[in-house]
């Protein structure tokens, strides 16, 4: 029966893939069925062929679909019409009358002018160019890997929505390979090889086409071939060796009479006009012709691995060949070469996309797709500014040699002035960190229309960091407007707006005012430098202007968010309250005593004593994250309710108050809000003043009150970083098998917690005081390297000032070689240089050192360790070399390497590096490739995408399956629509649909999705980025439930690999891995990945913990499979044993691994009787062995994976259970029998309660494929799944069979079990597995084959306990089941 399954999945993949007209697959994710229609194209010389449109496609969509075909590329140029109407790009495909499926549309070639000839030119190089295989390496951009592993050539993207892979092709090559992974994959090996990384395979490269295709000798045109319409010659060079002149003219391209030595425009004898330069081009030149036909021939790429992503990814390693191996034989046409005629008004595009319209879905997403574009090409251009400001070729428009500004393609670029107020070049550096992060709050508020930001960006290139912004209207109006009006324009709002009135003004201060309220800001008022009072909506350098253009403008907002008290030290916020009068020093004097009284208000008792703050930080722009403020306010909501209850229980009760006509319940709140620190008296209102603790600025003696309060505020709010945040976030690392694995991803884990990243020291001190130290020492180390790679960010900033150009390689390599390599002795410089010139036979190079040249490892190591300390606190935690972090802590070299490569731009040449050998520098000037810039930007939300991903979550936390799956369907079509999926955040819908779709069976379409998540990670996050892990062992399991076992082996060894290299191999997330290579790789090497497992899960987990135990179970069933029957024993003893302490001794789980015990201790005796009867011929007995069918093993990979956990109210449970209780009593009432489902969830409720209450809350809500990029949302996402699971999930094990009659002896309300059994047997089988992988936390394995199987009648008659059928079967059913009943336990007590 179970082979039938399996082959049935199988067909079903096959179909799903290949079966749907026009490539796409399985996956529908559009919003209905109906937008969906084929057209036919034909005319402007191309063979008729069909074009799968959507109806909510403009013209001008439609026309890029168009040009992206190999059928059309290269032309251009075109229009489409329909009936010989010419269609306007603009208007949609669905108001066009007669336009239905099969209309035929035809293609239009168009004159050109001189600027849609060069871009037509540019579009046949860039289609001759032919990408190579490193192209991407070579441009920084992190590639995608995928396709080397599932080595199908003809993959296809239909319009970016669906991945289709040939799995018979797929399942072919790999029955060839030898599956064994290789000895550095194995545990314990110590050897990190960067060339497994990224593919490196001697790829053909592009054939020639040309010999040569240039701007001819005779170009530009004179003037009279002007007024006749030439615009360029070109001159080409065929193989061949023949010499053409081309002209172009509006009608195309001929060949003209002209040679080297006469110019002779006239077009050539029997020479065609060709709209289409190729086809003029395969005219003159039949190799051409020939080379071109297979150039259109070749399989198309699929558009998620081809169009360019809207943000660079860098990638850290480069191509192992850094020269090109084919010369561009292009270059000379300068169509790279962007003519700066006009730079783009980048304000102007980004204040028109968001005043587009917002009605209608359509509007909504067609504004937020133009915001994206218009944000990715402002970031494109930010990022090549700042390369070529900094490179020197743009002048300053300023004489200020501290502060140079720049004008650049539209862009105005300056470093900031350095003031000794905020700390000098650190406090610079924080000033446009946080501007940036203030325009970003101001630009998510919903509903406010009206106040704009200008788009701001932020680069680092070259230790240089650069503030980027779009020309802001108004700043530097015409004389002429400046008389027309000058009250009109300009400043209407900040402290040196000076007292004003008009309309403008009064808007303005209410749209701040909104603005306030939104972002917790409480108005305030402060004393101006002139000495005047003037009220505040936000911090007091913000200016609010009228811009030429009629909008709002709101600028200088880096201090929007509160100051962070634990870096304010008392001292210097002493007398922030000024009178602002001389005459007024008594109530000074008063204030000043009330002030002192009160200054420590709001520190817990020995605060200082015992965290050392609050102390002096390098800068003095320290804030509150805007999450922290949203965490401390929801901290003091939850104790104004419960002072609220407090106050009204000693008034004689809650009701009695409530319905009492006194004002004993008004009391209670006015109380409440007094206690909580409420800026409202009667009700519960927190905001916070940013202007507190800054610096520099005073508050009238009629804010003293409310200035206490606020001063008291954030006092308590830095405190509860310490006191709450932080160990919170240790508590969900201890639980968490996915904690941070690298420095981005602590980052983001830090980050959701509202936590600084300055308060790592403080990490590092929580975590050596606590008292599971040993168990969060992934968490230290990665910490530790943080903080280590930021110090040294800092440092290498500095360094490379003092380099000139030429030396850039060679220092670069210096500074690698001094901070990871101990006692680093690097040969002179002038050396190196000397022996290459005598090499070359020049003379010898210059022999002065430069003064990066004298810098060495024991320098660098003080310098790091210096500025550690005085940023993070830490002292002797560093040590003196690099060799400290490796003995201390387990960093890896390799791991910092890469970090330090990642945050700086430095791209190195993909190859092994040595980083042990003190004699030898390990990184040469020749492997440091590149150095590209790094740009921090605005995010531009996709409002109703997410809206419709967190509806899904809402409604897999409630347990509505099909409506989360419809909506995450939905989520992902509209993600599709505005970012073509080359977003992070689709990339987490796509990960969470693939696993809502394998829990309801479709294991085919779970695949295929899942592979699309797979590619956007790697694109948009990055190819070795933690979440790229997790989404390959996700679908190493949907890839096993189809039957690639050998494709679920490759995506397992390399999440493996991108774990070794990113964090090593100490990490609970390892164990994960190796569990299910161990589930997968053939019996030679699954026991040392099983073993190592069960090492980590007991070092990181403890021995009672579910992970452990389920390590247990899994190395029993290994070696009962081996027939090791008294290894099995001892390991299943262990997991019994925590099952027992976990769950108890009448939980169903620890009832299943009691009779899997008591089955292998009977099969142990009787091996062992059997052996000792046999005597001297016992080496010729076979000894029956157990092994687990590959259902047992989808279950079981589905459990490690954590692809379903359950987490339930217990509120939710009771009346769940209530309801199936009338239920099924009313149904006996009327006479007929419900479904076993409804009898068997009372199993699942009770169990979730019993395991809630033995195990608390439990896990942590997570999903497999998320990671630390948007955490918030990717552990509701996970939530959601687990919950929807839950209600699913019955009595039924985790191995997918029926709950025997041992679990029912327990459970008397499933008295009608067997009767209800026997009439709905299929149904039975179908909804019971559903509901166990959910109740398990099993898997979306289990969900799968429960969904497309029916288990026949004798299955689910049968009254023998599967422990029972584990004896009796030797093909693995038993072991099926023993699997599905630690399965079982292993997901209830994880999501519980």
């Amino acid at each position: 029966m179970k082979d039938k399954v399996r082959k049935g999945g199988r067909n079903q993949v096959r179909t799903d893939a290949t079966s749907t007209p026009g490539g796409d697959d399985g996956v529908d994710i559009k919003q209905d069925e109906g937008t969906a229609f084929p057209v036919k194209i034909q005319g402007a010389g191309v063979e008729p062929f069909e074009l799968q449109v959507n109806a909510f496609w403009l013209i001008q969509d439609a026309m890029m679909a168009l040009l992206s075909r190999n059928e059309v590329c290269p032309r251009s140029n075109l229009s489409l019409a329909l009936a010989g109407v010419t269609l306007d790009p603009l208007s949609e495909l669905q108001s066009l009358k007669g336009l239905k499926a099969g209309a035929l549309i035809r293609l239009v070639e168009e004159p050109y002018t001189s600027h849609s000839a060069r871009l037509h030119l540019a579009r046949v190089v860039e289609l001759l160019r032919a990408s190579g295989p490193h192209d991407a390496l070579r441009e920084g951009r992190s590639p995608s890997v995928l396709e080397t592993l599932t080595h199908t050539p003809d993959s296809s993207l239909p319009n970016g929505k669906t991945l289709k892979r040939s799995l018979s092709n797929t399942k072919g090559e790999s029955a060839n390979q030898d599956g064994a992974p290789p000895e550095y994959l194995l545990p314990g090996s110590s050897e990190r090889p960067l060339m497994a990384l990224l593919p490196h395979t001697s790829q053909q490269e592009a054939p020639s086409y040309l010999k040569d295709l240039s701007l001819s000798c005779w170009h530009p045109p004179p003037g009279h071939r002007k007024l006749q319409g030439d615009f360029m010659y070109i001159t080409v060079v065929t193989i061949e060796g023949r010499h053409c002149d081309i002209t172009s003219c509006p009608k195309g391209f001929f060949l003209n009479r002209s040679t080297e030595d006469i110019f002779d425009p006239r077009p050539a004898q029997s020479s065609p006009a060709c709209h289409c330069l190729t086809d003029l081009l395969c005219h003159i030149s039949p190799i051409f012709k020939q080379a071109f036909a297979t150039l259109k021939n070749r399989p198309q790429q699929p558009p998620l691995e081809a169009m360019p992503t809207p943000y660079h990814t860098l990638c850290w390693l480069g191509p192992p060949c850094a020269s090109r191996v084919h010369k561009n034989t292009f270059s000379r046409l300068g169509v790279d070469e962007q003519a700066a005629a006009q730079a783009p008004d980048w304000n102007e595009e980004l204040q028109a996309a968001r005043d587009l319209p917002q009605g209608s879905l359509e509007e909504r997403l067609q504004r937020d797709k133009t915001l994206l574009q218009v944000n990715s090409a402002f970031v494109r251009t930010v990022m090549q500014g700042g390369e070529t400001v900094v490179d020197g070729f743009v002048e300053p428009v300023n004489g200020n040699p501290e502060d140079p500004a720049f004008l650049w393609s539209g862009l105005f670029m300056s470093q900031g002035a350095a003031s000794p107020l905020f700390g000098g070049e650190r406090g610079r550096r924080a000033a446009q960190r946080l501007e940036l992060r203030g325009v970003q709050a101001y630009s998510d508020l919903e509903g406010l229309q009206g106040l704009h930001t200008i788009p701001t960006a932020i680069v680092d290139y070259r230790g240089v960091r650069l503030s980027a912004q779009g020309l802001a209207p108004g700043f530097e109006s015409s004389e002429q407007d400046q008389k027309d009006s000058p009250a009109s324009r300009g400043l209407l709002y900040g402290v040196n707006a000076g007292p004003q009135e008009s309309p403008h003004r009064r808007r303005l201060l209410g749209l701040l005012a909104q603005a306030a309220k939104s972002l917790s800001i409480q108005r305030h008022v402060v004393v101006a430098p002139k000495g005047h009072q003037v009220p505040l909506f936000t911090s007091v350098d913000a200016q609010g202007l009228l811009g030429g253009d009629g909008r709002f403008y709101l600028l200088d907002v880096f201090r929007s968010f509160p100051a962070d008290a634990n870096f304010c030290p008392e001292e210097e916020t002493q007398s922030q309250i000024s009178a602002g009068e001389e005459d007024s020093s008594k109530s000074c004097e008063e204030n000043e005593e009330k002030r002192n009284g009160n200054e420590k208000e709001g520190w817990a008792e020995n605060y200082r004593g015992t965290t050392g703050l609050p102390k002096s930080f390098p800068h003095g722009l320290c804030r509150l994250r805007p999450e922290l403020v949203q965490a401390f306010i929801q901290h003091k909501h939850f104790q104004f309710t419960e002072c609220v209850k407090e106050k009204m229980d000693e008034n004689g009760g809650f009701e009695e108050c409530a319905t009492a006509c006194d004002s004993r319940a008004t009391d209670a709140v006015r109380a409440a809000c007094k206690d909580v620190g409420s800026v409202s008296d009667i009700i519960f209102e927190m905001r916070f003043n940013p202007n507190v603790f800054s610096p520099g600025i005073r508050f009238p003696p009629t804010e003293s009150a409310s200035t206490n309060l606020q001063e008291k505020l954030l006092r308590e709010a830095a405190a509860f970083i310490i006191t709450h945040q932080i160990p919170a976030f240790l508590q969900c690392c201890l639980q968490s098998n996915e904690a941070p694995m690298d420095g981005a991803s602590l980052k983001e884990a830090l980050h959701q917690k509202g936590i600084n990243l300055r308060y790592l020291g403080h990490v590092v001190k929580a975590i050596s005081q606590s008292e599971h130290k040993e168990r969060l020492r992934h968490i230290m180390r990665s910490t530790i390297g943080e903080i280590f790679i930021r110090s040294a960010k800092r440092v290498f900033n500095h360094f490379l000032q003092g380099v000139d150009v030429p030396s850039l390689s060679a220092a670069i390599s210096h500074f690698l070689g001094c901070l990871l390599v101990h006692h680093f002795t690097p040969s002179p410089v002038g050396e190196e240089a000397k022996k290459k010139s005598r090499r070359r036979g020049r003379g010898a190079g210059a022999s002065e050192s430069t003064p990066w040249s004298m810098l060495t490892g024991a320098e660098l190591w003080n310098l790091v360790c210096q500025d550690a300390v005085e940023t993070y606190d830490i002292s002797d935690s560093l040590g003196s070399s690099p060799n400290h972090l490796v003995e201390h802590y387990g960093l890896q070299k390799l791991s910092l390497l890469r970090e330090f490569c990642l945050k700086t731009g430095v791209q190195l040449r993909l190859r092994d590096y040595i980083l042990d050998n003190q004699n030898k520098a390990p990184i040469s000037p020749d492997d440091i490739l590149n150095i590209f810039p790094v740009v921090k930007h605005i995010e531009m939300p996709t409002v109703d995408a997410s809206k419709a991903y967190r509806a899904a979550q809402n409604s897999i936390q409630k347990g509505l399956l099909d409506q989360a799956h419809e909506q995450l369907k939905e989520a992902a079509y509209l993600y599709g629509r505005v970012c073509d999926d080359l977003d992070p955040e689709a990339c987490y819908c796509s990960s969470l649909l693939a696993k809502v779709t394998f829990l309801q069976g479709k294991a085919a379409e779970a695949r295929s999705v899942q592979l699309k998540s797979v590619v956007i990670s790697e694109r948009v996050l990055g190819f070795d980025h933690p979440n790229t892990i997790q989404q390959y062992a996700l679908l190493a399991v949907y890839a096993y439930a189809g039957g690639e076992t050998t494709l679920a082996q490759k995506c397992l060894l390399r999440a493996r690999l991108l774990m070794l290299t990113v964090h090593g191999e100490d990490h609970p997330y390892t164990a994960t891995l190796d569990s299910c290579l161990g589930l997968v790789l053939t019996d030679d090497q699954t026991g040392q990945f099983l073993k190592n497992a069960l090492k980590l899960n007991t070092s990181f987990f403890g021995p009672t913990d579910l992970h452990t135990a389920l390590s247990h179970h899994l190395l029993a069933q290994w070696m009962c499979s081996k027939g090791d029957y008294r290894s099995a024993v001892s390991n299943e003893k262990e997991a019994f044993s925590a099952f027992t302490s976990l769950f108890g001794e009448d939980h169903p789980q620890t009832l299943c691994s009691k009779e899997f015990l008591g089955t292998i201790t009977k099969q142990a005796v009787k091996v062992e009787r059997t052996l000792r009867q046999a005597g001297s011929d016992s080496a010729e007995q076979t000894v029956e062995c157990l092994s687990p069918t590959s259902d047992t093993i989808l279950e079981q990979m589905v459990l490690v994976t954590g692809i379903r956990r359950i987490t339930r109210s217990d509120r939710f449970q009771e009346y769940k259970q209530k309801h199936l209780e009338r239920k099924a009593a009313a149904a006996k009432e009327l006479g007929f029998k419900l479904p076993i489902w409804p009898v068997n969830s009372h199993l699942v409720s009770r169990e979730d309660k019993s395991s809630d209450k033995e195990r608390g809350s439990g896990k942590e809500a997570g999903d497999g494929g998320n990671r630390a990029e948007k955490e918030d949302r990717k552990s509701e996402q996970q939530q959601p799944l687990e919950d929807m699971s839950a209600e699913s999930g019955a009595g039924v094990l985790a191995n997918g069979h029926v709950v025997e009659p041992v679990e029912q002896s327990k459970h008397e309300e499933k008295t009608d079990v067997d009767a209800d059994r026997e009439v709905t047997g299929a149904e039975v089988q179908t909804v019971n597995e559903v509901e166990m992988q959910s109740a398990s936390g099993g898997k979306n394995g289990e969900i799968n084959r429960g969904t497309e199987t029916i288990l026949s009648p004798s299955a689910l008659n049968s009254k023998l306990t599967w422990a029972d059928i584990v004896s009796k079967s030797s093909n693995g059913t038993g072991s099926k089941a023993v699997n599905g009943g630690h399965g079982v336990t292993a997901n209830e007590s994880v999501e519980e």
